[in-house]
């Protein structure tokens, strides 16, 4: 199970990251949220429930279905003052609008020098396994965390969804919030029960850029984030069932990565599984592995392994998505390869 602080209120993500908007909207009058659909309706996947009610029409603001204008709106808000949150539905959209997210958002800065913020977070979905194909079911993890300029998060929990809003809305840089709609407590898209923890009801933040040990192991170290977390802890759940340790390691943040927290993991363990649902090839899971691999590679009793979408767009038919997708037994398969 995940460690998180004891106490009686279990929040979905949707929840807590909703949650995380209305306090700081609260405390701060230059927090306001905008995309589409996120006022009246409070979002698709929940995220923004409520604000529309507290806040009204001018700081939660329902936009037109055209991400480079709302965006660019956002960037420019941002270094006039303001701390927008703006939602980019699906991840899958970002071609429409890259140059107003990595040309602007994450350069502008750089670009002044110094001089001018863009203190701004773009909350985005992403993952698979609901039959939504190609064009609404990536992960694109590796395309953002790839580009300087901008912090990535992405929790598995709502005790990290809430505390790493808080810290993403605070923060002086800006950060791209990807929340795993798998996660957000939606039945429609399917629950997973492990993602609805405790989560207090007072503001707090979660570091960005550090990664979390949810279980500790000595045989081999299992690396994701989000969805990955929770299939790489049912995995092991099977691999103590044979009587072997396995240590969990989260990720929560992409940039910055926390690098030191898996070194020290796979220098116990000695074995390394990186879960990762997005595609195989230039990736999260090949720039652990090159981590770990170019620190001190005599550490390592076997070839590190990845569990991965291979490199196809995402299937329609659910039975070819869900041969694709990771999954515990592919996890499990692999250690049992080493």
């Amino acid at each position: 199970m995940l460690d998180q602080p004891t106490n009686e209120r279990r929040l979905t993500i949707a929840r807590a990251m909703a949650e995380a908007m209305q306090q700081e909207m609260s405390r701060d009058p230059t927090v306001f949220v905008m995309g589409e659909d996120i006022a009246g309706f409070g979002g698709i996947f929940g995220n923004t429930r409520g604000l529309f009610e507290e806040f009204g029409k001018e700081r939660v603001r329902d936009t037109p279905i055209s991400e480079t204008g709302f965006i660019s709106a956002a960037v420019g808000a941002a270094m006039d003052g303001m701390r927008p949150v703006v939602e980019l539905m699906f991840v899958d959209f970002f071609g429409v609008c890259f140059d107003a997210i990595y040309n602007q958002m994450a350069k502008n800065t750089y670009f002044a020098g110094g001089n001018a913020s863009v203190p701004m977070v773009l909350m985005t979905s992403t993952g698979g396994g609901y039959s939504d194909a190609g064009q609404h079911s990536q992960c694109l993890y590796g395309t953002f965390a790839h580009l300087p300029g901008m912090k990535v998060v992405s929790p598995s929990n709502a005790y990290d969804a809430k505390g790493l809003m808080t810290a993403a809305i605070r923060d002086d840089n800006p950060v791209v919030y990807m929340f795993h709609k798998g996660l957000q407590g939606m039945g429609w898209l399917g629950t997973e029960a492990g993602a609805t923890v405790n989560t207090p009801e007072e503001d707090y933040t979660v570091e960005i850029g550090k990664a979390k040990v949810v279980r500790a192991g000595t045989d081999v170290t299992l690396v994701g984030l989000a969805m990955g977390v929770h299939n790489a802890l049912k995995a092991a759940d099977k691999l103590a069932e044979d009587g072997v340790s396995a240590e969990v390691v989260d990720l929560v943040s992409l940039v910055p990565l926390d690098r030191e927290t898996v070194i020290n993991s796979v220098a116990k363990t000695g074995r390394l599984i990186v879960v990762d649902e997005d595609y195989h090839s230039y990736g999260v899971s090949g720039e652990i592995i090159a981590t770990v691999t170019e620190h001190d590679i005599s550490k390592l009793k076997a070839s590190p392994a990845r569990i991965t979408f291979p490199d196809v767009p995402i299937p329609y038919a659910k039975h070819m998505e869900q041969f694709c997708l990771p999954n515990p037994d592919k996890i499990v398969a692999a250690y049992r390869k080493m």
